[in-house]
């Protein structure tokens, strides 16, 4: 996994990968974003469903924390080897979201994960046990929990609508 020297490397890693990211739904078609292709997991509603499921819990952790309730992760009823059940939820929730409407919650809140990466301290970012919900088996700090839902999912599902665009034509 990616390790960033600063905070500044970390937000340039997530503002350059989601812009390319969202770059790749620029030609996807309101009429074909539910199209399934064989060969590629998602469709690209689900695509963009997925990372917004994902962000918005990443940001809800830190929220809930903050206000003294106690994280369940993934989320409460949900478990780390059966997220599958998950998805489905983030694939309901924001599919009823035309393309557009997903592109711009979803930019809505990687500017707010910008924000907070800005706001935390060198110590909150890098060290380990910084926040309970981050506390784990693995010991991460904080900024790993932030790369593997911004920046490595935005670069490795950019493949994925890819190679769903090509199969298309």
């Amino acid at each position: 996994m990616k390790i960033y020297e600063s905070k500044e490397e970390l937000i340039d890693a997530i503002r350059n990968s989601f812009n390319k990211y969202l770059a790749e739904f620029s030609h996807v078609s309101e009429d074909d974003k539910n199209k399934i292709m064989n060969g590629v997991d998602k469709t690209p509603s689900q695509n963009i469903s997925y990372q917004l499921g994902w962000v918005n819990l990443l940001l809800k952790w830190e929220k809930d924390e903050k206000a003294g309730i106690q994280v369940i992760t993934p989320k409460e009823g949900f478990k780390w080897n059966n997220l599958g059940t998950l998805y489905q939820e983030f694939y309901q929730e924001y599919g009823q979201h035309s393309l557009n409407e997903n592109t711009v919650l979803l930019s809505n809140k990687v500017d707010e994960v910008i924000d907070w990466v800005q706001s935390l301290t060198d110590d909150e970012l890098f060290s380990i046990n910084q926040r309970k919900w981050a506390t784990t088996p693995a010991q991460w700090p904080v900024y790993k929990w932030i790369h593997i839902n911004t920046v490595a999912p935005f670069t490795n599902f950019r493949t994925q609508i890819r190679k769903w665009k090509r199969l298309q034509q």
